[in-house]
């Protein structure tokens, strides 16, 4: 059926002397949309990123046939991260300041929005943004996905997951069971008249990193940290071509944008986040740079990007290819629609990107088949349900420490295409991205004025955000 439309749209285009934007065709039908997302992955955790170590064949022909985003940003840390991709706005706002917080109730997510518009949605695999629960208002399905699978945390091979609220046991290598759930998930629902929103959030290559057997033997003479990390980067690789061979066999890959990347950069010492400077948690680019590939084939061009590009983009990308006008939006998206950029118009990004690591309480760190084990202990009536680790709920109402006047505390950055300011109290560092992407000449004192105008633009957004945490734009 869904194909019987498709033809009908395109002979409609064909009728009405439609024509596109750019050289890219993007056709005028709703695709079908799946995010998949990896957890910890660095920079430079793939071959076709200048790795020789890592086994990657298929992320590699998607950089080589897809759109390589080669200036993908994200929050430092998972939780925002995954905060800013469901919202379209930056964590800090949401109050996800780190791991381990839960997105608030009263955010809006493209999965509620699309869900609204007609979409089937679903979701498979790290949640790590409240309530693995049914009825609760931060789990999966209070944010907008009618089927999901959740883990709790990041988990490893044979995870325990959450079935709409069920505790249920998995078997099989972390990245290809949960991309065989969603793939079920997609089988079953791929007929109906309605397309689909997929997200699939990986486990690995977070620590502890445990690959299968098969996965490590592939790395014989690394030692056996890197056998384990460089094991459970192929098995995404496995997992992602497994996926991409699955819709081509379901002649739906077509009319459907794949979107895939990391949620933070690599930790050291496994991860690789190539020439960028340091690693996950940090505001530097081996913290917030990450891997990224788009593909939808023959539609978008074979092509790399130098575009600067974020997490917060897909809900603004989402919603413009769905027909969904953004002006609907519930709350203001500090996101743009990369369609410009999928059409090959796009030669700069139109507005800066900010970041603020707010110093906050982090969650609690536990694994997370121990939290959905807690979780049956607690519908078996063996544990009190506020025992449970369910992430902290930073709603606009409660005290936040620092806010109360300027300057606020913790580090920023803003980044204005290839100018980079970082701030840490009343120090300052700059660096132009395009020259030197390791960070490792401050230009802050050859180019005070730049310095002066990034900040002060850093400053009223840095205003924007508190009003926003503490719910003044609801």
């Amino acid at each position: 059926m869904k194909n019987k439309i498709m033809f009908i749209w395109l002979f409609l285009f064909i009728l009405t002397g439609y024509s596109t934007r750019g050289t890219a065709q993007i056709v005028n039908y709703r695709p079908n949309f799946i995010v998949v997302v990896t957890d910890d992955q660095g920079y430079g955790d793939a071959g076709y990123s200048g790795n020789d170590r890592a086994i990657t064949p298929n992320l590699d022909n998607l950089a080589k046939t897809g759109l390589r985003l080669d200036r993908y940003y994200s929050a430092p840390v998972c939780s925002p991260t995954r905060a800013s991709i469901l919202t379209g706005r930056y964590p800090t706002r949401l109050g996800v300041f780190s791991w381990g917080h839960s997105l608030r109730p009263q955010e809006q997510t493209i999965a509620s929005v699309l869900k609204e518009n007609g979409y089937q949605t679903g979701f498979f695999g790290k949640w790590h943004l409240g309530s693995i629960r049914s009825g609760q208002p931060t789990s999966p399905g209070a944010h907008g996905f009618e089927t999901w699978y959740a883990a709790a945390n990041f988990y490893e091979n044979d995870p325990w997951m959450s079935k709409n609220g069920i505790p249920v046991k998995l078997e099989g290598e972390s990245s290809d069971v949960t991309i065989e759930l969603a793939l079920e998930y997609i089988n079953d629902i791929k007929d109906n008249d309605e397309p689909f929103l997929v997200f699939i959030w990986l486990g690995s290559p977070h620590l502890p990193h445990e690959a299968e057997d098969y996965l490590k033997n592939l790395y014989p003479d690394e030692p056996e940290n890197m056998k384990n990390y460089l094991g459970e980067i192929t098995g995404i690789d496995l997992a992602i071509g497994k996926l991409r061979s699955k819709l081509k066999e379901m002649n739906i890959d077509e009319e459907t944008l794949l979107w895939f990347s990391s949620d933070n950069g690599g930790k050291f010492p496994e991860g690789n986040n190539g020439n960028l400077k340091e690693q996950k948690g940090t505001l530097y680019e081996g913290g917030i740079r990450i891997p990224a590939l788009i593909e939808w084939p023959n539609t978008i061009r074979t092509n790399s990007s130098n575009v600067t590009a974020s997490t917060v983009d897909v809900f603004p990308t989402f919603l413009e290819l769905a027909g969904v006008n953004s002006s609907d939006a519930a709350h203001p998206l500090d996101g743009i629609s990369l369609v410009p950029l999928l059409e090959g118009e796009m030669n700069s990004r139109p507005k800066p990107l900010g970041f603020w690591s707010y110093p906050e309480i982090k969650g609690q760190g536990m694994k997370s088949d121990e939290i959905i084990m807690n979780y049956q202990k607690v519908l078996a009536g063996d544990m009190d349900v506020k025992d449970l680790n369910e992430g902290l709920l930073n709603t606009p109402d409660r005290d936040y420490p620092g806010l109360d006047s300027y300057p606020y505390p913790g580090s920023l950055v803003w980044i204005e295409n290839n100018w980079k300011l970082h701030q840490s109290g009343e120090s300052y560092e700059l660096y132009n991205l395009s020259e030197d992407p390791g960070e490792e000449k401050n230009l802050a004192k050859k180019f005070p004025d730049r310095v002066d105008h990034m900040k002060n633009e850093l400053s009223t957004w840095q205003q924007s955000v508190v009003k926003s945490i503490l719910g003044k734009d609801y």
